[in-house]
């Protein structure tokens, strides 16, 4: 029987897909791909991203915006709307208040929730960001508006992912600009090299920069293939005039020199060249290698050797948490911050070709789509909740800083002055946008799109 021709082999699929991934203006922002097969090694960029997403809406009584349970007690509910709960994990692993920690006699401006874990001793890099107004309680426009900076047009995303807007402006010359790990990219105004190559486990990016063993057998592909000589149709010239004929060659071809790199092999952690990473990840001898370990290897893997210069990816989940017990949630909170914490001291002890070590060049966003409420309902969980906070360190970034604050009814959003910190009855809320602002402004980038202001206290 025939096979269905809508339905090609993954290989071939993945062939395909890697050719639309990379089909733009260039990949490597102008350096020729002979030049680029010719070199022994790549060169990691200068600045480097990383955005990371906890998915399902986190408790961030546990993480970024604790309370103290001395204070917000189980009797003044009524009047407080909070209440911490740390006692209820009932986990030795867990303190049972926030933690403050101390390194080399500094002691740390912010205090963390108890799902933080080892992260919290990397809070000399860290500004930590509490209060903001998410202005919604639903997974995907809380999660949309994060990756944009804008507010979406119902449950639809409005504008580029900041990764593309990053890649857009800068073109960083690395063979994939940005990767989308498991996470949603978009691009409503740059050409074709600036968008990710987005794949949702370790096996499609091992797929996507694997050699094919197989010739094209498909008619789709034969005809992508023969698109390559002179347009005969109207249809095909019209495509021809606007360049996808042109686009297509050149993607193709870039597409053929990246795979002929094996960059697949510097994410085969099974492989013995790579036996240093699978110690300090702790993985496992054979993958695939898609837990919360293997997710921040491939982030190291790829700004270390120069792949890329920006990777989003949703790290860990598990967080939208109506039901069950305090430590269901602890626990899936801290199997994310083990893993940032494990990559965070990688960049720190890796040097970089330009100097100092790689969180000296990298950035690091780390956020959820909205928070959970501050009281426990009667499933023992906690609901949706609009004031969140979010982490950023490296880079460009105030260290050991904490910018904002959520209320103590409630943990309501807080009114601030922004362009001091101090808080004010007539000031402004704090929205995602102003977090986008403050990357793009850290790294000298326009952030005009996002219509405000960077929040300059952030700023290093």
């Amino acid at each position: 029987m025939k096979k269905n021709p809508n339905l090609p082999n993954p290989e071939r699929r993945t062939f395909l897909k890697a050719a639309a991934g990379f089909m733009g203006a260039s990949l490597l922002g102008g350096v020729p791909f002979r030049a680029f097969a010719q070199q022994a090694s790549l060169a990691a960029p200068d600045r480097c991203f990383v955005f990371v997403y906890f998915s399902g809406g986190w408790d961030q009584l546990l993480a970024f915006d604790p309370k103290d349970p001395n204070v917000f007690t189980p009797d003044r509910i009524t009047e407080t709307l909070i209440l911490p709960g740390y006692n209820l994990i009932n986990d030795s692993r867990f303190s049972a208040m926030p933690v403050v920690p101390e390194k080399n006699g500094v002691r740390s401006n912010i205090d963390f929730g108890p799902a933080v874990g080892k992260l919290a001793d990397h809070f000399d890099l860290m500004t930590v960001v509490r209060g903001i107004n998410m202005n919604t309680v639903g997974h995907d426009v809380g999660y949309r508006y994060f990756l944009t900076g804008k507010q979406p047009a119902g449950s639809a995303a409005r504008g580029s992912s900041t990764a593309t807007e990053i890649v857009g402006q800068m073109a960083p010359k690395v063979p994939i600009p940005s990767i989308a790990y498991n996470i949603e990219t978009y691009n409503d105004r740059y050409p074709g090299s600036a968008n990710a190559l987005r794949v949702t486990r370790s096996t499609d990016l091992l797929l996507t920069l694997s050699p094919s063993t197989r010739t094209l057998d498909s008619e789709l592909e034969k005809q992508l293939v023969d698109f390559r000589g002179q347009p005969v149709s109207c249809e095909a010239a019209a495509y021809g005039t606007r360049g996808v004929e042109t686009e297509y060659e050149t993607s193709r071809d870039q597409m053929t020199n990246v795979l002929s790199n094996r960059l697949d092999n510097s994410f085969r952690f099974e492989l013995a060249e790579n036996a240093a990473v699978r110690q300090l990840y702790g993985l496992a001898a054979t993958g695939p290698y898609d837990n919360e370990a293997g997710r921040a290897a491939m982030i190291a893997t790829a700004l270390k050797k120069g792949i890329s210069q920006c990777v989003s990816i949703n790290l860990t989940g598990g967080m939208d948490t109506h039901f069950g017990t305090q430590l269901t949630h602890a626990t899936n909170q801290r199997r994310g911050f083990d893993a940032l914490a494990t990559l965070v001291s990688d960049l720190r002890g890796s040097p970089h070709p330009a100097g100092g070590n790689f969180m000296d060049h990298t950035t690091i966003l780390v956020f959820s789509e909205f928070a959970r409420t501050p009281l426990i309902n009667a499933s023992g969980g906690r609901d949706h909740h609009l004031c969140s906070s979010c982490m950023l360190m490296g880079a460009g970034i105030q260290h050991n800083f904490v910018f904002g604050k959520s209320g103590d009814i409630g943990m309501a959003p807080g009114t601030f002055d922004l362009r001091t910190g101090q808080a004010t009855p007539t000031g402004e809320n704090i929205r995602p946008e102003h977090i986008i602002a403050t990357v793009l402004a850290s790294a000298k980038l326009d952030y005009s799109i996002t219509r405000v202001a960077p929040l300059q206290p952030i700023l290093a």
